[in-house]
């Protein structure tokens, strides 16, 4: 059989799972392993011994770690699939909430909408965000554009841990995530999704609905969801300014050329309203104005997208992926002062992105294909900023932290995948260039020598040895990169940190080299993964605080108290464990376990790396109770986080206490179209929050306390 044809037809049967997350000491995981692979050969032999040769369930699959359809099992690399089951079980707001916990990942945040994924440590501008394979381009000064992405009718969501710079170029230092949504499809006549959701904490209601239209050689899908949380309650209190609007659209049409080739046209549009980030609140120096708190009155992101694709055919086929696309974001992101009682800055900026994608695979030999292809976009952005002066901030005045920035990238790629009998070798190679120029920046009083342009060589290898199914060890090297963002080469101004900013025009491009040593295993009965990894980032990007005359000479005389810069550190080391495990303990009972460590280090200073994530443990079960009803239960555990950067921060960075919460679920499936779901989140009413949370010492973003969710979905 065609090994990677059998993986691409995979795609369309794989079954629904738990994607555990946490953290177990690495001895007690290491003898639960041993245990369940014990147990799991021993059901696997009793599977084939039947006659059968089943072993009960379909391999999973991703198409971000390859570019294509394939094997999770296969791919020496390190990856996170999140189903549609897994999503509606989560009942996630947003894809920093969807992800907390999964193994290798956790999750930064200054406010109920603004989360951010973190993957092995890196987060935000270190990781690319991509829904449906297109990128998402922008800075990011707060909240989170991983919000953008439409969770609400996400399909599946995809995590690639680690550098993954050859497939998707600058910025995938840490990995990628891939939010998909749903696709326009030939399936005769009129089909609609739909599910209704609220959560008692922020009394909020949320809904989607998905109809796909289809006869002959056309097909047409659609969808909306809304969501309305308000400020959720917690334990102590209800905390303020968490609530806001959420609204998306999508759609796309589809015309079959003939058997093999289409067209498509796509459309998506999300726009939050009346978002704030209480994490961002900080002292004025100004007694009147008291505290400065960023929020979001409104922002959007819309993409259009025109693509086309040819499948291939005969001996050899050649598939074939093009598209053209445009998004945009649009945001307006304020300084309330809090004294006041109103803003005192003003600023409205979009990130246009005009893109380019093309991609061929070419299956050389059933057991060897390869795939070629070329990235090219070009992100432009003017911000429109208004600032008021003390003493009394009455009046707003211009100020532009750069005029007509514009960011271009041109990459291109090959990989190789390769099969040698229980041998599979993944091996790619990318060259990027990445160039960024600004008409002026800092009021305009800066208009030459802030243009740069840098070239990068991107790479991977991974070996992976199948001794059995539930045995795959595998190695993997991979060397990634990040040129700077706009915001970080050219924006002079104040930021939510309560420092005045100055930019870096000619900082150089993170690099990085991660070495991953793990081991996979996958049979109806067990799944589980462990990885072992230290990734080495030079000319690591991070704002550090200036004093004295440099602080003098980056901000200036008036700003100097409170500076900071946009440099690069020589070194920063990243090292840690991810482990995950899901059993079929019985025919109907499942049980989960997953650990994440992560430690970093500031080479240059010798001390722990800044925003380091708590090592994490996750335990969970579910059941079938009875043919229609099913339980669930998920235990996370936070270990204490006093790891903090206390040089490089001067001590703002403060060690936060563990916590563990209890999720408890119950879900009924009322027919075959229709399933009820009840759950408690956070049973113990636990105070706490997470160490990434961003906000002074006692002002942190506190998480949402006992929240009963209540979700129904049903197909017609």
């Amino acid at each position: 059989m065609c090994h990677f044809a059998s993986s691409a037809a995979a795609n369309t049967r794989a079954r629904a799972r738990s994607s555990p997350g946490g953290v177990f000491r690495l001895p007690v995981l290491a003898a639960t392993l041993l245990t369940a692979l014990q147990a799991a050969h021993g059901q696997v032999q009793a599977g084939n011994a039947d006659g059968t040769g089943q072993s009960g369930a379909l391999p999973e699959v991703s198409v971000t770690a390859k570019g294509y359809a394939a094997s999770d099992a296969e791919t020496p690399i390190a990856t996170t699939v999140l189903t549609a089951d897994d999503l509606a079980r989560k009942q996630a707001q947003n894809l920093g909430e969807a992800l907390r916990g999964e193994a290798g990942l956790s999750v930064s945040l200054d406010g109920a909408q603004g989360q951010n994924p973190v993957i092995r440590g890196l987060q935000k501008d270190s990781i690319v965000l991509m829904v449906d394979g297109v990128r998402l381009n922008a800075a990011q000064p707060a909240g989170a554009i991983a919000s953008f992405m439409s969770l609400g009718l996400a399909e599946r969501v995809e995590v690639v841990k680690g550098p993954a710079s050859v497939l998707y170029g600058t910025g995938a230092l840490g990995g990628a995530i891939n939010v998909r949504l749903p696709q326009a499809r030939f399936e005769t006549g009129t089909h609609l999704r739909t599910q209704l959701g609220y959560d008692s904490a922020s009394r909020g209601p949320s809904g989607a609905a998905v109809a796909n239209f289809s006869g002959g050689d056309h097909a047409l899908m659609l969808g909306a969801s809304l969501a309305r949380p308000r400020d959720y309650d917690a334990p102590g209190g209800r905390v303020a300014r968490t609530g806001y609007d959420s609204d998306a659209l999508i759609g796309q049409y589809r015309y079959r050329l003939d058997a093999d080739q289409q067209l498509r046209l796509s459309f998506q549009r999300q726009q939050d309203s009346d978002v704030w980030y209480p994490g961002s609140t900080r002292p004025h120096p100004v007694p009147a104005v008291g505290s400065l708190t960023i929020h979001s009155p409104t922002q959007a992101r819309t993409l259009y997208e025109l693509g086309y694709n040819r499948r291939g055919s005969g001996a050899q086929p050649v598939t074939l992926d093009v598209r053209v696309y445009r998004q945009t974001l649009q945001r307006q992101v304020n300084g309330w002062a809090n004294g006041l009682g109103r803003d005192i800055s003003l600023t409205d900026v979009g990130f246009a992105t005009d893109g380019l994608d093309a991609k061929a695979e070419w299956l050389v030999h059933p057991r060897h294909l390869l795939s070629l292809g070329l990235n090219a976009w070009q992100m432009k952005a003017d911000p429109d900023s208004l600032a008021a002066a003390p003493p009394q901030f009455n009046s707003l005045q211009p100020n532009q932290p750069f005029t007509d920035g514009r960011l271009r990238a041109l990459g291109f790629y090959v990989q190789d995948d390769m099969q040698f009998g229980a041998w599979k070798v993944l091996a790619g190679l990318r060259h990027d260039t990445v160039a960024g120029r600004a008409a002026a920046m800092n009021n305009g009083s800066v208009t030459s020598g802030i243009d740069r342009s840098d070239g990068a060589v991107s790479g991977s290898v991974g070996v992976l040895y199948e001794v059995s199914p539930l045995l795959r060890p595998y190695v993997n090297v991979a060397r990634g990169f990040r040129a700077a963002d706009l915001r970080e080469r050219y924006q002079n101004g104040p930021r939510q940190d309560g420092f005045y900013w100055a930019g870096s025009p000619q900082i150089q491009p993170e690099k990085a080299t991660q070495f991953e040593l793990g081991l996979k295993g996958e049979s109806g009965t067990l799944e589980y993964g462990l990885a072992l990894w230290r990734n080495r980032i030079s000319h690591y990007i991070t704002g550090m605080q200036l004093t004295g005359a440099a602080a003098v000479a980056a901000c200036g005389a008036g700003q100097a108290s409170a500076c900071k810069q946009t440099v690069n550190l020589g070194h920063a080391t990243l090292s840690g464990i991810d482990a995950s495990l899901r059993w079929r303990v019985h025919p109907e009972h499942w049980i989960s376990a997953s650990y994440s460590r992560v430690r970093g280090t500031n080479g240059d200073l010798n001390e722990p790396l800044f925003q380091m994530p708590a090592d994490t443990l996750a335990l969970g079960w579910e059941g079938r109770i009875t043919r229609r009803w099913s339980l669930d239960a998920r235990a996370l555990m936070v270990r204490r986080q006093d790891r903090v950067a206390s040089t490089f921060t001067r001590g703002s960075e403060d060690p936060t206490a563990g916590y563990g919460v209890l999720d408890v679920g119950a879900s009924w499936r009322i027919n075959k179209d229709n399933t009820l779901r009840l759950a408690i989140h956070n049973v113990g009413d636990k105070r706490y929050h997470e160490h990434l949370s961003e906000g002074l010492r006692g002002r942190e973003v506190i998480a949402p306390g006992r929240s009963v969710r209540v979700s129904w979905q049903g197909r017609f």
